[in-house]
């Protein structure tokens, strides 16, 4: 079968599996990097939340990136969706800290999961615990995030940092 300037199919499958293996070579070579990076972007991420700067932790993420929040009402899981529109024009008065911990990173390609348990403190004070769960995407502009769930909890269904309360 011929294409387009009369190079064979099976030709441009060959180079394409040749690239692709080089690809992978690359990835699986280097497996550090991608991870590191997709940490930078959680690690940026929770740092603007702290830092009550909603628009900088949307900008972090893709347009369409939905959120997606778990919890408990009267004894039943529920949850609540947040858009990145509602995410960009969120305020607060409060002083948030949340920190995460121990994250599993698994790469693959041009897609990355991040879970990460968590802690979160509002005004000084313990408010809950939980598993931040990102996903992110690849994009020419670098790592981006495509979609986070997170569940708010209680010990002992969460626990809290290892280092203890912030700043203590």
């Amino acid at each position: 079968m011929e294409i387009a300037r009369g190079l064979p199919l099976a030709l441009l499958l060959a180079f394409g599996f040749f690239f692709f293996d080089a690809g992978m070579a690359r990835a699986q070579a280097e497996p550090g990097d991608d991870e590191a990076a997709v940490m930078a972007v959680v690690d940026s991420a929770l740092v603007l939340i702290s830092a009550e700067d909603f628009v900088g932790f949307t900008a972090l993420k893709l347009e369409e990136a939905p959120a997606f929040i778990s919890f408990e009402r009267g004894g039943e899981p529920d949850y609540r969706f947040r858009s990145p529109a509602a995410q960009r024009t969120a305020t607060t008065d409060a002083d948030l800290v949340e920190r995460g911990f121990e994250p599993v990173v698994q790469v693959s390609g041009h897609l990355a999961s991040v879970w990460l348990p968590y802690d979160f403190y509002t005004n000084g004070e313990w408010s809950h615990c939980g598993v931040d769960a990102f996903i992110l995407l690849r994009t020419g502009d670098g790592w981006r995030i495509a979609s986070m769930a997170w569940t708010v909890e209680q010990p002992p269904a969460c626990r809290p940092h290892p280092d203890g309360p912030p700043g203590g």
